[in-house]
């Protein structure tokens, strides 16, 4: 019985987890962003640094996704914000979806960054509001590359699992929401949907 209740949290926490990712996702794309300007990206002829996205994603894979892994089960959901079997669930139905999150070469015939690297980096700067030119030490991406990879994965999200996750938003509805937490000087409450990012008394895992 106490296995079947465990099953049932894992089963709800789940639901949660692809919930709030969604909502986020959908959030981030009601938002009207500034438009960026055009990087050259991967073009023969053009200098580029030395990143090593191979040692980059090796790193990865050995933290987090290889067996004996350096980092445990409860790293990883403290740090995803998810357990594995979610995170592993998003990136095999966005692969499906979209190609841009299936590995291949790059124009300038360089290998281009794994569907795990690529996921990894849009739910960090999902999870944490991480700057897209501070995941160059750590993943090896570029700025240009880490927005375009955010705007993928949002608007993958959004296209996967917005009819059985959340309501559809409209920008009216979204500057409303905007306007209210502001006059109430609190402005972060929409990137703490998870209670993780403030402490509110009422909240089931407060």
């Amino acid at each position: 019985m106490r296995r079947e209740d465990e099953e049932s949290d894992e089963e709800d926490e789940a639901w949660h987890n692809t919930q709030y990712v969604a909502a986020m996702a959908m959030v981030m794309v009601c938002q009207p962003t500034e438009e960026q300007p055009q990087w050259g990206g991967s073009v023969l002829g053009r200098s580029y640094k030395p990143r090593n996205r191979a040692m980059m994603y090796a790193n990865l894979m050995n933290n987090y996704f290889n067996p004996n892994s350096v980092y445990t089960e409860k790293d990883f959901k403290r740090r995803f914000r998810m357990m594995r079997h979610v995170f592993e669930r998003l990136l095999y139905d966005v692969q499906q979806v979209n190609p841009y999150f299936r590995h291949r070469l790059g124009k300038a015939s360089h290998p281009g960054f794994s569907t795990h690297q690529k996921v990894t980096v849009a739910l960090r700067m999902i999870a944490y509001g991480s700057l897209a030119d501070s995941m160059d030490e750590t993943y090896g991406m570029s700025e240009s590359t880490c927005l375009d990879t955010l705007a993928e994965y949002c608007n993958t999200i959004v296209q996967l699992y917005k009819e059985e996750y959340i309501c559809e938003l409209n920008q009216e509805d979204m500057d409303q929401l905007i306007r209210k937490v502001e006059d109430r000087e609190f402005s972060g409450m929409i990137g703490s949907l998870d209670c993780m990012h403030w402490t509110w008394k009422n909240c089931l895992t407060g």
